[in-house]
């Protein structure tokens, strides 16, 4: 009997990855949670030194195509070092997302846009991320793309 309990736990655990990254884990806010909350804090109001604030902030980064691309870099490539976010300034380490699939990753950050008053709120699609995964970043160069960003529409 144990044996076979066993054996049904082991099958549990190998599938539970798979469905995790399935359409049934698409919904944002499960993602945000289970993956964000714990340093961006629930609702995305973030920690003050420590981790930026999402809400309000997310919804302007994403309303045009190049702020997009930006934070899909930042989840699937992480962000370390210094930046401004809010008027506060932070030195952390975001790290990469990369093993969430191009859905989960769409569906959070569609989610963090929604906690903004931009209306209709800005939305990230699979293929947006899939399009930012063909082209891998290193700290730098999310860096760089950030200060890029800045310049042309500045980060909130």
């Amino acid at each position: 009997m144990i044996k076979h309990g066993l054996r049904f736990l082991a099958g549990v655990v190998l599938v539970a990855p798979v469905v995790a990254g399935s359409a049934y884990a698409a919904d944002g806010l499960t993602v945000y949670n289970t993956n964000c909350s714990v340093c961006h804090q629930a609702g995305g109001a973030g920690m003050p030194g420590q981790f930026p604030v999402l809400k309000n902030r997310i919804d302007k980064i994403a309303s045009t195509p190049e702020g997009k691309k930006y934070l899909a870099d930042v989840v699937l490539n992480g962000l370390h070092g210094p930046i401004q976010a809010g008027g506060a300034s932070y030195v952390g380490f975001m790290p990469s997302l990369k093993a969430l699939s191009d859905e989960d990753i769409a569906a959070v950050l569609s989610y963090v846009a929604s906690l903004g008053d931009t209306k209709p709120a800005p939305t990230l699609t699979a293929d947006d991320i899939k399009a930012a995964r063909a082209t891998p970043k290193k700290g730098p160069e999310v860096q760089a793309e950030r200060s890029a960003l800045n310049a042309a529409h500045p980060i909130p």
